[in-house]
């Protein structure tokens, strides 16, 4: 799958939720604000709502992974 560019506001939410589960305390306001943000996104860039969640899940949490 070919490298998505992001926006900077997705990629933070996408930050603050992760950081929300690693504690345990994702709140169900910032699980929607990341699922519109994606579906949002995905609709815009014509890109399927799948690749878009896992392609930024890959690029906060592997970001290792990424840059390979």
């Amino acid at each position: 799958m070919a490298t998505i560019e992001f926006p900077d506001a997705l990629i933070e939410l996408e930050r603050s939720a992760w950081a929300e589960i690693q504690q345990g305390t994702l709140t169900l306001n910032t699980a929607r604000a990341v699922q519109e943000g994606i579906g949002a996104f995905a609709e815009q860039a014509g890109i399927p709502r799948y690749d878009v969640e896992m392609g930024l899940k890959r690029a906060v949490r592997h970001p290792a992974a990424e840059a390979a």
